[in-house]
Order: C-alpha cells, then structure tokens, then sequence
C-alpha cells in the first residue's frame, strides 16, 4: 500500500446535477439504434461529452445509473511533467497566419490544464477518481491507464490497491521513434506506459496481428474450442507445422509513432495521442456497443475512436477548449458515417489499421451526442487562465509547488479568488484555516478578486485590526481587479458580438452573418502586434463554426446544420438556408470564434 502526506480515503462526494445544453446530430440522421438495454433514462440514447471536473462528473454518473455499466476506461490523466499545456490559436483563412499566442502565457494563449502538481497531491488526486472509476466499470471491465516514467511505479502501485494486484493484465509499452529532443544528462525517452487492469477474468477480445519488416517462419497455431485456448499443429509424424508470415502477434510493446503534423486527425491539441493507440486497446478488450469512458478527454482521441468502431462513449474534461474539440471531431465522423449509410445501408467500414479486413461491419452505435455542464463551469473565463492573466498583468511571481497560495508579489503571499464570484466569508475562513495550518508562516497576505461582499470587508477590518505594528503576521490586503487604484481596470471584457439576418421564405429558413467582431480576439492581436497595429479584413476568419437551431426552446440548443470547416486555411460560409418548421418558431444560431467564446443570436419567425 502506497502512502503519502494527506492521503484519505474518498468517504463522500456531492452528486451534483447536469444541465443539458446542447444535443448534436449528424446532418443526415439514422436510425442506428442497437443495444440501449440498460441505458439510463435520464440521459438520451447517443453519447454523452460533460463540462465539469471529473470527480463531480464521475459521482454524477454514480448517482445517475451507471453504476457497473461501463465496459472499458481509457485515461490519460496529467504526466506530473511540470509542463503546462497550452492551445495556440490562430486565425482562418489562407493568410490566416496570424497566431493568437505570444510569450510566458500572454492573453493569447488559453490554458488547457497545468500538469504541475505537488507529489502528494497528485496522488490524492488520481486515488479519488480511480476509486470512483472502479464503481463504474462492470464485473468483467477494463481499465487502462496511460502514464510516462515520473508516476508509473506509483501508479502501479495505486491501481494494484483499488482494484488488487490480482487484476493486473499487461504493461503496454508504446514506443514511438520521434525524438523531443537531446537529454545531455540522462538517455533520451522513447515511450510511454500503458497499466491494464481488469474485473473478474477478461480474454482478449480480438487477436490484433500487425506487420513485420522482414518475412519470417513461426509455427502454425489452431484455436481448440473444446480446450479453450490455441494448440500448435504438427504433422504426421510430431513435427511442428510452420508458415512463412509477414506479420504477427500483437505484443506488449507497440510500435505507433507520433502524429504526423500533416495527418488529418491533428486536433492541434498539446497531449492528443494517436487514433492507432486507441484501437488497439478498443479492439483488444471491448466489443460493439460496449460502453467507453474517458475521464480526461482532451482532443477527444477515444471518443473519435469510439465512434469508428462502433461502441457508445462517455467523455469528460474540465477544460472548455477539449469539450470543443472533442465535439467537432465527433460529430464530422458522425456526418462521415452518415453520409456513408445513405449512399449504402450495407457500407462496409475498414479497420483504421488499413490491414486489409473489408467485412461488413455494424452501424453506428449512434449519430448523435449531447453535451452537458457540471457544477455550473461554464465560467466566462476559466480559474486557471484567469490566475495566469492576473498574475501578469499584476507582477505576481507563481509559485508552481504550493498547493494554495497562487504567488508571491514582493515578500506578501497571494491567492487568487475564483472570479465566478466576489470575495466572500467563506473565502476568509478557507485563509484562516490554512494558516492555522502553517504556524511558523508570517508573511501579509494579498487576496486578488471581482468584487468583495460587505461581510468580506467587516472580516478583514477585525482580522488586521488585531494584527498591528511593523511587523505584525499575516495582515491582509485586497487588489479588487475592476476598482484598485493601481491595478484596477483589469477586466472590461467586451463579448464578441454578431449581426445576424434571419428570414422565413416559402418554407425554408435563410441565415445570413452580415457581421462578427470578437474584441478578445482584436485585443490580444493588438498587444501582440505592438506598433504595427493588427487588421482583419474577412470577419470569417475569427469564426471557428457556426451552428444553427431552428426551433431553440431557450434551454437545449438542438443542432439541425452545423458550418466546421475542415481545413485552418477554409472559412465558413456564412449564409444557410434550412427547411424551416411548419409553425412559428425561434431559430438560434451559435457562432463560436477561435478562442472559444460563443455568440448566440435568437428570432422568432
């Protein structure tokens, strides 16, 4: 048994609700349903992507039915790399060349996750989801847990404790040839490693065989049905049968290198793992309409996977940006599938391995997904974006291993309050009880906020007011980012915004963008640009996507036609026409720009 400082067990966790906000379908919809036996009524048949931390989302399906019902568990949670990841964004078009990104986590880079943890804490963090991930899984479920050299020998020893050493199946060794670059001080990394674990005693579903470079002959083996497990075959006299192979067993060490940066299934994502890696373990341990969970989806690699190989999938992050991503990606191989059924029912899919099979597969286990929100983190601005904007625009030098305080501005520690809502009593007493913690810490103590409570004023008066003299412990100071004298001003954020014509003719509804403009977009290319000031002459190119609905109930946003370009040097098209419905109805449009932020233009029609 593992132990670290602060390990608990995970005796409680709130089951929050889920907001639906948004259902999405292939263009071209089909009937695909199979085997939805057991699906909880609460959600609706297809996949689910939720927005939301993944230890609320992950008690949420606790509570919500799922309990048991998933199949296989793919994650591939932060490294502990001390890395922090970020998406560069830059603009459409073919001379779209301009980059939203700059230096030391500028205003154009958004923060997908920061892999920097203090030991402990990574551990705690991964032994609480891992033990709810082990009441997801069904009697006979899989796990898989994707880790590099930093944490594997604790992970190991963590997944050994919550589902036993006795569930343990393979160490998976991906090895990929391209190299990140020379270590003079230690051999360079070549690989990652997969855990695999399972419940109850699991067989390899499929036999995977993948090529060799140079043909070889190896004995010729037979399943034996009445045995239960492979024989090899010998000839009339005992000797063993062999064959010339170019190919052969898949192993435990897989040869997959890293994703092409001209490959079509780039998501421009920093942690996104190949579609190859992601096959293997679907088709090794899970089977059609098999439920897959990934509890950090990032780029949306297993849900993409998924969707190809016909199994239903659960995705979920924290982050804005993957939910994003993840939701293109899926549902332009959704209007694929579609599009492949009604040109033929009977379309056969082939393997992503290109090895050759051409048998007919099953349909889609579904073609359509929905999106759902968590706990409410549908923030305007994410913790960790708002944390790094702050300290730079403030002098805020981050402290990357305390677990609460987020810096120090000169010799005063500082915490940076979620901006979701003002400085409150309740953010006090969490600072009490941390420095009842610390007794020997003396340093004052810097708040940064949007806003503060009244009752937040009275507590920091008394608490100072006991606190006086040079050099009196822990008073406390408030940088009230909108009122400051010297740092005030910070955030005037101004929503991006849209002119839209929307238009009832004959029975068909037109959609024309007449304008987008995303100040967000303008202001981060001006502080970049410096003298030289920046001009955007196509609108389009700050759009992302644009996604219509044509009867919005003004709670679920329905997607009846969707507008992703494939390619970053194409724009969208910027006016559409969709049957419209027979009577009165309100239609939506959604216009989400590169940097994530959505528009949403309503008219009743």
């Amino acid at each position: 048994m593992l132990v670290w400082v602060g390990k608990r067990p995970l005796t409680h966790v709130t089951a929050f609700p889920a907001q639906h906000v948004e259902q999405c379908s292939a263009d071209q919809p089909a009937e695909t349903r199979q085997n939805w036996s057991g699906w909880p009524s609460a959600y609706p048949t297809g996949g689910l992507l939720f927005h939301g931390d993944n230890k609320e989302v992950l008690a949420h399906l606790l509570a919500n039915g799922f309990r048991g019902k998933v199949n296989l568990i793919y994650i591939d949670p932060p490294f502990d790399s001390g890395a922090d990841y970020v998406r560069k964004v830059s603009l459409r078009g073919a001379s779209g060349s301009a980059k939203v990104d700059g230096e030391r986590y500028t205003l154009g880079e958004q923060i997908q996750y920061t892999d920097i943890w203090a030991n402990d804490n990574y551990l705690q963090f991964m032994y609480e989801r891992l033990l709810l991930l082990n009441e997801l899984l069904s009697s006979k479920g899989q796990l898989f847990f994707h880790c590099d050299e930093r944490q594997s020998h604790r992970i190991r020893c963590l997944l050994d404790e919550v589902f036993g050493p006795e569930s343990f199946r393979n160490e998976i060794i991906w090895h990929y040839s391209n190299k990140y670059g020379a270590n003079s001080e230690t051999l360079d990394v070549f690989h990652n490693t997969v855990f695999w674990y399972s419940k109850g005693r699991a067989q390899l579903v499929e036999d995977i065989r993948v090529p060799v470079k140079v043909p070889r002959k190896q004995p010729v083996r037979k399943w034996n049905k009445e045995l239960g497990k492979n024989e090899w075959l010998r000839d009339e006299e005992g000797n063993y049968l062999y064959q010339e192979s170019t190919d052969k067993e898949l192993g435990d060490v897989w040869e997959i290198p890293v994703i092409n940066p001209m490959a079509l299934e780039r998501a421009d994502y920093p942690t996104q793992k190949p579609e190859q890696l992601l096959e293997y373990i679907l088709r090794i341990a899970s089977t059609v309409n098999d439920v897959v969970l990934d509890a950090f989806v990032g780029s949306g690699t297993t849900a993409a996977v998924a969707q190809k190989l016909t199994r239903r999938w659960i995705g979920c992050d924290i982050n804005k940006g993957a939910i994003q991503t993840t939701a293109k990606r899926v549902l332009m191989i959704m209007r694929e599938q579609a599009d492949a059924l009604e040109r033929d029912s009977s379309v056969a899919q082939q393997s992503l391995l290109d090895d050759g099979a051409d048998t007919a597969a099953p349909k889609p286990a579904q073609l359509s997904f929905s999106v759902w929100r968590v706990n409410d983190y549908d923030l305007h601005i994410q913790h960790n974006e708002a944390v790094n904007l702050a300290c730079e625009h403030i002098g805020v030098e981050r402290a990357r291993t305390d677990t609460f305080f987020d810096g120090t501005l000169g010799k005063h520690l500082v915490k940076i309050i979620p901006f979701d809502h003002p400085l409150s009593p309740v953010d006090l007493e969490e600072l009490r009880r941390e420095l009842e913690s610390r007794p020997d810490e003396d340093r004052e103590i810097t708040l940064v906020c949007l806003g503060i409570e009244t009752a937040a004023r009275a507590w920091i008066d008394d608490w100072n007011r006991l606190r006086k003299g040079r050099r009196a412990a822990n008073r406390v100071h408030v940088i009230e980012l909108r009122s400051d004298e010297k740092y005030g001003a910070f955030i005037r954020h101004q929503p991006a915004r849209a002119r839209v014509r929307i238009a009832r003719r004959n029975g068909r509804l037109t959609v024309a963008i007449e304008e987008f403009v995303s100040p967000s977009i303008v202001e981060r290319l001006r502080q970049q640009a410096g003298v030289v000031q920046p001009k955007i002459d196509d609108w389009r190119a700050m759009v992302d996507c644009v996604m219509i609905d044509p009867s919005y109930d003004g709670r679920v946003f329905t997607v009846a036609l969707s507008d992703i370009p494939e390619r970053k040097t194409d724009v969208v098209k910027g006016t559409y026409e969709i049957e419209a419905p027979a009577r009165q109805a309100t239609v939506a449009v959604k216009i989400v720009d590169m940097l994530g932020e959505e528009v949403l233009v309503t008219k009743t029609v």
